[in-house]
């Protein structure tokens, strides 16, 4: 079991802001392939990747990056600064 967590308006798109997901992904890509397919909600989150960014265990992280051992999954759209 993997803890998966959204923010802004990822959350909102889906409803929740985190949740236990059950997953035989090995990577991110996998994992939000598995999210997709799940309902029209989480196709609609994830429509976009390039609008999304992830973090592994509170490290920002890539979608090709590998979940083992991983106990966290963030996603979150791009953050700015000013």
């Amino acid at each position: 079991m993997i803890d998966v967590m959204y923010f802004a308006w990822v959350r909102e798109r889906i409803g929740e802001p985190r949740e236990q997901v059950d997953t035989s992904a090995s990577t991110v890509a996998e994992l939000v392939d598995e999210l997709r397919a799940r309902e029209p909600r989480y196709a609609a989150a994830f429509e976009d990747l390039s609008a999304l960014r992830v973090a592994l265990d509170q490290e920002l992280s890539d979608f090709d990056a590998s979940l083992e051992g991983v106990r966290e999954v963030a996603f979150f759209p791009p953050m700015t600064g000013g």
